[in-house]
């Protein structure tokens, strides 16, 4: 069979189909066969006359978009496109840009406890060591830093560590994206993951042409039954997976669960990437790197539980993996810069990092109180730690339908559709963030407008 043939014959066919199909779409437009404009036969169509399965020619067109070869207009059909690339990223940012004339309820923000008067004291305190600041940063003068990581971390939570197996990160999204690249190779690399997510999985995956498969939950996190069926219908190398506290449904995997999903990231030879970053409050349960810690990934920064501006992460590779690692945050950006790194560390080891941690888990946890007190009549989720509650709606009432409901009230909550993955199925729920910047009062008033119209659903919304 060449390359050029299309489409191609499938007879006697040994490799991966979807491969085969992609070469062959490839050899066809070289050659002319297949010109810019010209429609490809729809998927089911395709897959029968083939001989294949339409998941099969879905995957492949798949990457004939990502590669820039086709183009799909919903309605219209797939086309032959002239090469140049759409853009990888999507309309949603990561970042929620702040509404001052509404009820902010969407975006996760760090209680103030006195971080600013504490970090200008730690820029105070470093920059009377008079350390200097001419070169690149690198394992030596790192080093302290990599320590402080330690400390934060705390025994046991991601096995014996030393400085050592820590690699520094311009925080928690770049300590995963730098996961995802040491573990996907192969031209169409699969990524596993909660079918409901925080976007920032799917914008990673998107950068490293990754295709993304959702796997069911329940109340533990994820199903190990659904995973093994993921594995086994679609391969996968790395599972990327919020195990602590997941956003957005406050989930928490117990041990025994996570010992199932171990078990099977060991049977089929995949990666677990761990993203312990809304883990504010310190964990008794171990986490995947103590499980295996010859396949998992621990990451986390100090963004949720000391400040948003300090864009500081950490990664834990697999044990042996530190060096692939820190390699590879090199080839993204050489280092973390090192006045950051030296602010960072001095806050951690000398200064009080764990005291604002411990007084941000007391503000959580009494908004969290608010909260289950006002909504706790309806079906929500919650974890005192967590700042953030996940509201499963009434009948009567449907995810778009109760947000701009409560748009109409000034109160800007996130809908399901905003975490489910692009060919996945979202629940009819919202998570609703406690909004740490507003008086408890107002937050009070906003959750009881938000219980008030939860009672009063529009006539006809659940159509």
């Amino acid at each position: 069979m060449t390359d050029t043939i299309w489409p191609p014959d499938f007879k006697d066919c040994t490799d991966h189909k979807y491969l085969v199909l992609v070469q062959s779409l490839r050899g066809a437009i070289r050659s002319g066969q297949l010109s810019i404009g010209d429609k490809l036969p729809p998927v089911r169509e395709l897959a029968w006359e083939l001989g294949i399965t339409p998941g099969t020619v879905a995957r492949a067109y798949k990457i004939g978009v990502e590669e820039g070869l086709l183009n799909t207009t919903v309605g219209r059909g797939t086309f032959v496109a002239d090469g140049r690339m759409d853009p990888v990223w999507g309309p949603e940012p990561l970042v929620t840009e702040t509404q001052n004339e509404d009820i902010d309820l969407r975006a996760v923000r760090v209680p103030d406890v006195g971080q600013d008067a504490a970090i200008r004291a730690a820029m105070v305190q470093v920059a009377s060591h008079g350390a200097p600041y001419l070169l690149c940063p690198d394992a030596k003068s790192d080093h302290v830093a990599r320590q402080a990581i330690v400390k934060w971390i705390g025994p046991d939570i991601a096995g014996r560590v030393s400085a050592d197996d820590v690699v520094l990160t311009l925080g928690a999204q770049s300590a995963s994206v730098i996961s995802l690249q040491c573990c996907l190779h192969g031209p169409a690399p699969a990524v596993l993951t909660e079918d409901i997510t925080f976007p920032g999985v799917r914008h990673a995956c998107r950068l490293l042409r990754a295709e993304v498969i959702g796997v069911a939950m329940d109340e533990h996190g994820l199903r190990p039954d659904r995973l093994e069926d993921a594995l086994r219908r679609h391969g996968g190398q790395v599972l990327v997976t919020s195990a602590q506290a997941h956003s957005p449904t406050t989930t928490h995997t117990p041990l025994a669960r996570r010992q199932e999903i171990a078990e099977l990231a060991r049977k089929y030879n995949v990666q677990i990437v761990e993203d312990d970053c809304y883990a504010i409050a310190c964990s008794d349960v171990p986490s995947y790197r103590v499980l295996c810690p010859d396949r998992a990934w621990y990451l986390g920064s100090l963004t949720k539980a000391v400040s948003s501006a300090l864009r500081f992460g950490y990664l834990v590779p697999p044990e042996g993996r530190a060096q692939l690692a820190r390699h590879v945050a090199q080839s993204n950006f050489y280092g973390v810069p090192q006045p950051m790194l030296d602010i960072c560390a001095e806050f951690i080891l000398n200064g009080p990092a764990e005291d604002i941690r411990r007084r941000v888990v007391n503000v959580i946890e009494e908004r969290v109180r608010v909260a289950v007190n006002i909504l706790g009549s309806w079906d929500i989720r919650w974890r005192a730690d967590t700042p953030f509650i996940w509201l499963k709606l009434p009948q009567g009432w449907r995810g778009s339908t109760f947000v701009r409901a409560c748009d109409a009230e000034g109160i800007r909550i996130k809908s399901a559709d905003e975490y489910a993955l692009p060919d996945g199925h979202a629940p009819n729920a919202v998570r609703i963030a406690l909004a740490p910047e507003l008086p408890v009062a107002d937050l009070q008033a906003a959750l009881e407008k938000v219980s008030t119209l939860l009672a009063n659903p529009i006539l006809g919304s659940d159509n």
